[in-house]
């Protein structure tokens, strides 16, 4: 398999800061959309995106709540997108087309993690459906936009991808439901999506990414028992953080604004950051899983996800 999967030693690590990934870097008259950006690592990365000059796009499924997180942050709009919902991405694309603008940062961040088993459209598993073919579609509806501002687009994985590969005979988990093992197939898929997206776009001076943020204590974690966080040594009995490898959110946000900002990526595309070595066979092992990163795989799950969600701008058919 051929893979540009290698290190490049960006000079951060993991208790670098989005203040630090950005330092000298100027994005006045740039346009961010950072999907669910009012809540965790998403809020961070975008006050940190504004805070370099930016104007950044949040769509959220909950508009209020999400006009409430980032009031009193300069240059930043609030607009409606549920990432469950196709109709919803449709609207929202044709919304910001509509707008006259392009963009030229798009970091899909939005995701649910570990959840009960949800039915969503026609009977989708809710975190393939949410984290993975929302994003799908997203793009391409925003095609026209993305390819003209030559954008970076940045995906959201985890090293959480290494629970699972792509269960290509049950997708919907339609034979027994995990909530992990659905929760490592989607972030696999935000992986894959990454490479194929690179492939289709970099002709149009479109590179794409994803990245593994960390471990960080958000409300992605809202559907993980207490016991199960203490099981994991996430937390103690008081309930108090007991992992010393947390990140905050500053921390944790730090690598997607890296990937979608840095000079260093410039001509690359198609990887997992932070630029990191195949993993081996342990589980949760750092670096990305050789079939998280598959061109074959990858092209197999676009040609999947045009066929679920009826919509593919790189051919005239689905």
């Amino acid at each position: 398999m051929a893979t540009a999967q290698h290190r490049i030693g960006s000079g951060f690590g993991a208790r670098s800061t989005t203040a630090e990934v950005l330092r000298g870097i100027d994005l006045t008259g740039k346009l961010a959309i950072v999907t669910g950006g009012y809540s965790g690592i998403g809020l961070e990365t975008t006050r940190a995106l504004a805070g370099a000059g930016a104007h950044v796009v949040v769509p959220a499924r909950r508009r209020a709540v999400a006009q409430e997180a980032v009031a009193g942050i300069h240059s930043v709009e609030v607009d409606e997108l549920d990432l469950s919902d196709l109709e919803s991405v449709r609207g929202f694309a044709g919304r910001f087309i509509a707008s006259g603008r392009s963009i030229d940062l798009l970091i899909n961040n939005a995701g649910i993690m570990a959840s009960p088993e949800t039915r969503v459209g026609p009977g989708w598993e809710a975190q393939f459906a949410t984290n993975h073919l929302g994003h799908y579609a997203l793009v391409n509806r925003l095609w026209p936009v993305i390819a003209q501002g030559g954008a970076r687009v940045v995906t959201v994985s985890s090293n959480g991808h290494q629970f699972s590969g792509i269960h290509w005979d049950d997708v919907q988990s339609e034979h027994g439901y995990d909530k992990w093992q659905a929760y490592g197939q989607a972030k696999t898929a935000n992986a894959l999506f990454a490479v194929q997206l690179d492939v289709l776009g970099r002709d149009a001076g479109v590179r794409a990414f994803s990245v593994h943020p960390g471990a960080i204590a958000t409300q992605l974690g809202r559907h993980v028992s207490r016991e199960e966080m203490l099981a994991a040594g996430w937390i103690d009995e008081d309930g108090n953080p007991a992992n010393a490898g947390f990140k905050t959110p500053a921390q944790g946000a730090a690598t997607q604004v890296w990937a979608a900002t840095s000079p260093q990526l410039a001509g690359m595309g198609g990887v997992y950051c932070d630029i990191a070595e195949p993993a081996g066979d342990g589980e949760l092992t750092g670096g990305v899983r050789a079939y998280a990163a598959d061109p074959g795989q990858a092209a197999r799950l676009w040609r999947l996800s045009a066929e679920l969600t009826g919509v593919d701008v790189f051919t005239a058919t689905v």
